[in-house]
């Protein structure tokens, strides 16, 4: 249990929240959410210890173990896997180090034997016994393999990394655990692990995270930072999405009396609590939900960007035609190979492997950037497409402000290109800054802006929720779904593959598994299963 009293933070004049009494209970999973630079980060900071806030007190409840998902990747660099892992229990790490100086010494006083008989008493207690294959088994789920366990950390890939530092706030059991982002780099499958296993847990959990299925999946109950407040409402995101957006749809009609105000938030919280009862961890959620007043649904201070991506020309029936393609990774290892398929008018394919790198070089085989190893690909003449790559580095690589970097890419007038950059909440201030200083997110913004620019009737997408906040990625993915030409894309975001795509196609070293389905019947489907085994042996 953690306890915040009377919490304030501040950066210069800038307060991010004050007067924070929140009471964080165990057997809840918290999902964190506000927009860039509300202070979700620097909330999780403050309980761990590692931000003093200008005011207010941060308790946990007595003899309870607090667990945080670090994100320096190289602090632990000079250690093994393993032993990274263990540091995880601090009690546990330090009572072993003080058994292994105790017991390397050639003779032990009668005192320090005494010692040495609590220390192992305390070690039993703390499952000690058992604790390296613990930790073995949290690796393996997270996809770090057994033959990396004993590495030193500097020797692994920081996507490696990642994993091993999720497993070290994992393990032992914390009593309350922080995670910010962690999901990131992590691949669907792994995702899919960490939502059951966070599911089961009976600890109190905070969690930040981008994805929106993720949070849907874990959270009872979502703190909302906004308003300069951090408040607690019961339900997941996309209970307090779809409610903020009801609210902000009563808010705009002001003809509507509030009994009938009343009445629809009734309705929705009914309805709500009802899909509710048909998901995981839901007993205690739904009895949260029947209680929830109706007041406390307001609409949020966020703003969404205008994504709109429209066709200038409606496609043919022909659109991409694939046959037999083959493409190598750098150490000449199969990304995959025999590759061939149609796509059909209207439809919005996602692209999956084990591997990542085998749709980036998909992507950037069809849209001539590299030469395929084998195999033709050819497109419909009535198709004009717009292409968002995973790596935007060679985009950015000058001293142009936003204004004339954008006008590169379409035609229109400087109030044309100011136009679109609005729509994606760049400030008037903000479009005569140089791109070689935007941030991740910032660079995106840019790219789906010169992507909306083209009117192209295909959209080829590399991940594209990299880097976004959850306010654009909710606004990417309604448009996609409203969107009547192609979609080619890649993602590792559950609800964005879910919501978009009507076909799968998995790319592997022995040819495609190619579906007309949802991604949650693909990935529940036990004949798929079977068959992906056989083709990534």
């Amino acid at each position: 249990m953690i306890t915040l009293t009377n919490l304030a933070i501040q950066f210069g004049k800038r307060v991010l929240y004050k007067d924070v009494n929140i009471k964080f209970t165990n057997g809840n999973i918290y999902g964190v959410i506000g927009a860039n630079g509300a202070g979700k980060s620097t909330l999780l900071k403050a309980i761990s210890g590692e931000l003093e806030p200008n005011k207010g007190t941060v308790e946990l409840a007595p003899g309870e173990r607090l667990s945080v998902l670090d994100q320096d990747h190289f602090k632990y660099d000079d250690q093994t896997v393993m032993d990274t892992v263990l540091m995880g229990h601090q009690p546990l790490w330090d009572n072993m180090k003080q058994r292994e100086a105790l017991y390397a010494k050639p003779e032990m006083t009668e005192e320090e034997g005494n010692i040495a008989a609590d220390l192992e008493l305390k070690f039993a207690e703390m499952n000690g016994w058992e604790a390296e294959s613990e930790a073995a088994q949290l690796l393996q789920n997270l996809g770090v393999k057994e033959d990396s366990h004993y590495k030193l950390m500097a020797e692994l890939s920081n996507n490696e990394k990642v994993r091993v530092m999720l497993a070290k706030a994992l393990f032992g059991h914390p009593d309350n655990l922080l995670l910010d982002e962690p999901t990131n780099d992590l691949d669907l499958e792994t995702v899919q692990w960490l939502e059951s296993y966070l599911s089961n847990l009976e600890q109190c959990v905070l969690v930040v995270s981008h994805d929106r299925h993720f949070l849907d999946a874990v959270s009872t109950q979502t703190v909302d930072i906004d308003f300069g407040k951090v408040t607690v409402f019961s339900g997941n995101y996309s209970f307090w999405y779809e409610s903020s957006q009801l609210a902000l749809r009563q808010a705009q009609n002001q003809r509507l009396k509030a009994e009938e105000k009343r009445k629809q938030l009734e309705e929705f919280i009914r309805r709500f609590s009802a899909n509710v009862a048909k998901s995981k961890q839901t007993t205690s959620r739904k009895k949260m939900l029947e209680k929830l007043n109706v007041e406390q649904i307001v609409p949020s201070t966020r703003k969404y960007p205008g994504i709109i991506f429209s066709m200038e020309r409606e496609p043919g029936n022909q659109i991409l035609e694939v046959e037999g393609l083959k493409a190598l990774d750098s150490d000449g290892s199969i990304l995959f190979d025999n590759v061939s398929f149609n796509i059909e008018k209207g439809q919005k394919t996602v692209f999956l492997s084990h591997n990542p790198k085998a749709m980036t070089a998909l992507f950037e085989i069809i849209n001539g950037n590299r030469q395929a190893d084998a195999g033709t690909y050819k497109w419909g003449i009535t198709i004009t497409t717009a292409y968002l790559p995973l790596d935007n580095t060679e985009f950015f690589q000058s001293d142009l402000n936003l204004v004339d970097w954008l006008s590169q890419y379409g035609t229109g007038n400087e109030v044309t290109m100011k136009g679109f950059l609005g729509r994606m909440l760049f400030k008037q201030e903000e479009v005569e800054k140089k791109v070689n200083v935007l941030s991740g997110g910032e660079k995106m913004r840019c790219m789906i802006a010169r992507m909306q620019l083209k009117n192209a009737n295909c959209l080829i997408l590399d991940t594209p929720t990299n880097h976004l906040d959850l306010e654009s990625i909710q606004a990417f993915n309604n448009n996609l779904v409203a969107f009547k030409g192609n979609i080619l894309f890649a993602s590792h975001d559950h609800e964005f593959i879910n919501t978009v795509a009507d076909r799968i196609i998995e790319l592997t070293p022995r040819g495609t598994i190619d579906k007309l389905m949802t991604y949650d019947d693909y990935i529940y489907d036990t004949a798929i299963k079977e068959q992906k085994a056989k083709m990534y042996e």
